[in-house]
């Protein structure tokens, strides 16, 4: 069987996920058409990524010329399909912030991904993310008749579900994936009655194999660790805010901020001002190995988010048995247990982030490692790349037959 995974960005630093996704499905025995709007202007630093990228095949470098022609021959080849795909893109574009034109650019868009699946014999459409990505799979749909469906992560796709028309797009659907039942029961907020069964959860997985042998936790002070984009909704602020009060107490504790994104030079400056350039140190974006290799030398991971998805990063630490303090938002809860192989606080709390680290700091090593070894067990459990594929080829295979 051959799907097209239809995707905005590909492939992103932040979104290893999808690649694992899209590798775990090949072993499947599955064969996947890679097909993106656009590259990533991030570096990309993972060998992975770079062959992803390789192995992409990008819309906008098809040029106008290529573009503006392939919806003029679906609208001469299959003028019913184009024009109710024309009064959908018409009709998302009202309902959205970014007006009608855009959209009309995504039928555009559209009109090219459903000829070029259409040619390569592609049987099912997929998606990441409730965004323009699922728009131009939805279109694709009205254009070819092709199956489709799309997995939502959140938050962005919650916080804006009448503009994103995502309630539509779940009806439209053969199956939407949400990632936790968090996820599932926003989705159902917004989508027909009848729409509810077709609403599955298939996790993000990690590979196993790669936390074959976590090392054991260092014989040092405290050593925190954060992974993510530096932007509002990953809450770092607030953890640089806590690290003023976490220092006070106890000069000895040491951050390490892995990402990168627009807030970095307001990190900096707090970090700068708040005298904690001993203390904090950021990395900009790693690879996996580095990432690990991080993790093998902290002993907690931070994840002070305001919104959420289910964080891989909280999924890897956890592989790396390293217990995870984190905040009370979406699906967080569902993997990350409180007393067992975590902290849990509320968003936004700078008091409560600061007493939860300080209270880690006076734990003995060994309470630490046996939270770690219990969120360990529980992760390779729930999320283990290959089990979480093996749903998915099924709900493809159904599809397209």
């Amino acid at each position: 069987m051959k799907v097209g995974y239809i995707l905005n960005t590909y492939p992103q630093p932040s979104h290893s996920f999808i690649r694992r996704e899209v590798q775990a499905l090949e072993r499947q025995g599955i064969e996947v058409l890679r097909c993106a709007m656009r590259a990533s202007e991030a570096p990309l630093v993972d060998a992975g990524d770079q062959e992803e990228a390789r192995r992409t095949h990008y819309v906008l470098k098809a040029g106008w010329a290529g573009l503006v022609l392939t919806p003029l021959l679906c609208g001469l080849t299959a003028p019913r399909r184009f024009l109710r795909a024309f009064v959908l893109a018409l009709r998302l574009g009202r309902a959205s912030r970014v007006g009608s034109l855009r959209h009309i650019l995504y039928l555009v868009e559209a009109a090219y991904v459903a000829r070029r699946c259409a040619a390569q014999g592609v049987e099912h459409m997929h998606s990441h993310f409730g965004t323009n990505a699922s728009a131009v799979a939805m279109l694709a749909h009205e254009l070819s008749g092709i199956p489709y469906s799309f997995t939502t992560h959140g938050p962005e796709e919650f916080d804006a579900p009448h503009a994103l028309s995502l309630g539509e797009k779940v009806n439209r659907a053969a199956f939407t994936v949400a990632i936790s039942s968090f996820g599932k029961s926003q989705l159902s907020r917004w989508a027909d009655f009848g729409s509810w069964d077709r609403i599955k959860i298939v996790h993000c997985g990690i590979e196993p194999e790669r936390f074959a042998d976590p090392a054991p936790l260092p014989d040092a002070p405290l050593r925190l660790v954060a992974i993510g984009r530096f932007v509002e909704q990953k809450g770092q602020m607030v953890l640089i805010r806590a690290m003023k009060r976490i220092v006070a107490a106890r000069p000895e504790v040491h951050l390490t901020l892995i990402g990168d994104g627009e807030m970095r030079p307001d990190l900096e400056r707090e970090i700068e001002t708040s005298g904690l350039g001993a203390n904090v140190t950021l990395t900009g974006w790693l690879d996996e190995a580095g990432v690990r290799a991080e993790l093998a030398t902290s002993h907690v991971l931070v994840m002070p988010s305001f919104a959420e998805g289910l964080p891989m990063v909280v999924m890897e630490a956890m592989a790396a048995a390293r217990p995870v303090l984190a905040t009370y938002v979406a699906g967080t809860p569902e993997l990350v247990v409180a007393g067992e192989t975590g902290w849990l606080i509320p968003a936004g709390d700078e008091s409560a982030l600061a007493e939860t680290v300080l209270e880690i700091a006076g734990l003995p090593k060994e309470q630490l490692a046996a939270m770690g070894k219990q969120g360990r067990l529980r992760v390779l459990e729930r999320h283990d790349s290959d089990k979480e594929a093996a749903k998915l080829a099924f709900l493809f295979r159904k599809s397209a037959g």
